[in-house]
């Protein structure tokens, strides 16, 4: 009871000084004169921190980016010119490195192609050296079958008929002889020539002029050009009058060495 009695005091008072002043007190929020709902606690104000937080953090962000976007901008051209010159030195070392191997195998193509041409000129050298060497041994053959024809004359049909027989033999060979490419020497009359003619005998002649070839001895033979064997011949020395008794001499003597060898050649064809 006493303390309703003080409430009631206190609020007659309290209405007393509002008529007085003419305005009426702001009722304290949360009063029980202000008729409201007494004020919550501070947790209301809670969320409204944190959103502030996160905007802050995301205006921090935002700045640091640009901060980084700006550093990069500005370091970008340093980055280009740097880049440029690496790529000029690679462009620079790879054409070197080209250049380096583009004449290593021009020099290694020039050496094959060489070394394709030298082998094949040396199989072509073989070649004809088994060639010749195969067809000397074929020509004291053909030695043999004219010096035959020109020795022998045959009497009576049967002889005749061997004779005409072996001759065509003979022809048969000369023929393939030419498909290979061999071909005799016509020398008489011509002049000396050491690299064709190989002279056994000089005898002074008054129908011929010095060094002129006057009589074959032994044929010789040319191969596609190449000398094949030379020819043995007898060779004028021109006009002279001192030494014509001693020729006929030597001119035997030589002509019985040449029937000599062709003796030999005939025994060794004999004995194989």
């Amino acid at each position: 009871m006493g303390g309703a009695l003080l409430l009631s005091t206190c609020l007659d008072v309290n209405l007393q000084l509002v008529s007085m002043s003419g305005d009426a007190p702001n009722p304290v929020p949360g009063s029980v004169a202000d008729g409201s709902e007494p004020l919550a606690s501070d947790d209301s104000t809670a969320p409204i921190g944190v959103e502030q937080a996160q905007k802050q953090d995301v205006q921090k962000q935002a700045d640091q980016q640009s901060v980084d976007q700006q550093s990069v901008e500005s370091t970008l051209p340093v980055d280009n010119e740097a880049r440029l010159v690496q790529l000029e030195q690679e462009h620079s070392s790879l054409r070197e490195e080209h250049e380096t191997l583009s004449s290593q195998y021009m020099r290694i193509a020039a050496d094959f192609d060489n070394f394709r041409k030298r082998q094949s000129r040396d199989q072509d050298d073989l070649r004809l050296q088994l060639k010749c060497t195969t067809l000397s041994e074929i020509l004291p053959v053909v030695d043999n079958f004219e010096r035959a024809r020109q020795q022998l004359e045959p009497e009576g049909e049967e002889a005749q008929a061997l004779h005409r027989s072996y001759q065509g033999l003979y022809k048969q060979l000369v023929d393939v002889l030419k498909q290979l490419g061999v071909a005799p020497m016509r020398v008489v009359g011509q002049v000396f020539d050491p690299t064709l003619h190989e002279a056994v005998l000089r005898e002074p002649s008054d129908q011929h002029a010095e060094d002129v070839i006057v009589e074959e001895l032994q044929r010789g033979y040319h191969l596609n050009g190449r000398v094949l064997r030379h020819a043995l011949v007898k060779v004028s020395m021109g006009p002279g009058s001192g030494s014509q008794g001693a020729a006929p001499d030597s001119s035997q003597s030589v002509q019985d060495s040449v029937e000599d060898v062709h003796t030999a050649e005939e025994s060794e064809q004999t004995g194989s």
